[in-house]
């Protein structure tokens, strides 16, 4: 090989390098912000379950929640993470509960099947399934953003579920044609009136009593975003100030979890 063509390879090698760290410089930019983007929306997945748990029929699909999961080996610099769904999930406002679905690649100090407790900022992503049809997957609508068409199907296929548009990623049930769903749940609003019955014939202790976290109702309609409930217990005189054992008003999460059209009404 010539003069000329060590230097021109020597060169092309060097710029191929650069181009590969820009991008993986650009995807991991982009996972932080899918990142971002599922733990700013992790209210709507709750809301959603809230419910969900409260049907006498199922609607969800799946309902599932991704977590970095992180463990260090002594031949290895940096600690080794995996991102993994849990499902079974429950949320008390602070920290995210649920059951490992999958076998780590590499870890070996946690397995399918393990309980797993982890505070909301740890997540990586959420979702749900109605109908078939996806919201959140705020990590997988990523991936599939780079994926080729054919391969996107395949994805999708292996999935079983439709995933739409991945520059159209949404979060609430039929937002589109329901826009207003992105404030109040549908079924927030049906129950307003049992919730007045249920005070008027004198059920107390539902609605006043505490948990063992120290959450009362509106506690825990707040954490579900469902105002048209809180307006309701605000009405007959429920205690807004009433705090958990972690010293927490049904205020402090609604701004914690971003219920802007709740803030006003406990202030």
């Amino acid at each position: 090989m010539g003069l000329f063509s060590k230097l021109f390879s020597k060169k092309e090698s060097k710029r191929q390098l650069e181009e590969q760290k820009l991008f993986y410089a650009q995807q991991n930019e982009k996972m932080e912000r899918a990142y971002a983007q599922a733990k700013q929306t992790f209210n709507y997945f709750w809301r959603e379950l809230y419910w969900e748990y409260r049907r006498i029929v199922p609607a969800l699909d799946l309902s599932i929640v991704k977590i970095p999961f992180e463990q260090k080996f002594e031949t290895i610099k940096e600690p080794v993470v995996e991102h993994m769904w849990i499902n079974q999930i429950d949320f008390d406002g602070e920290n995210i509960s649920g059951i490992l679905m999958n076998s780590p690649n590499r870890l070996t100090n946690i397995s399918k099947g393990d309980s797993i407790i982890i505070p909301l900022d740890k997540i990586s992503d959420w979702m749900f399934a109605i109908r078939g049809k996806t919201y959140g997957g705020f990590t997988i609508q990523m991936l599939r953003s780079d994926m080729e068409e054919n391969e996107r199907a395949e994805h999708d296929k292996a999935w079983g579920l439709d995933f739409g548009d991945y520059n159209d990623i949404q979060t609430v049930f039929e937002q589109k044609v329901h826009p207003e769903n992105l404030i109040e749940h549908p079924m927030s609003k049906n129950m307003k009136g049992k919730v007045r019955s249920e005070y008027l014939k004198g059920n107390f202790d539902g609605i006043t009593s505490k948990d063992e976290n120290g959450l009362t109702m509106l506690h825990n309609e707040t954490i579900a975003g469902n105002k048209t409930i809180i307006d309701v217990l605000l009405k007959i005189g429920i205690d807004k100030e009433a705090k958990t054992n972690t010293g927490k008003t049904a205020l402090d999460y609604a701004k914690s979890l971003n219920w802007e059209h709740i803030i006003p009404v406990l202030k």
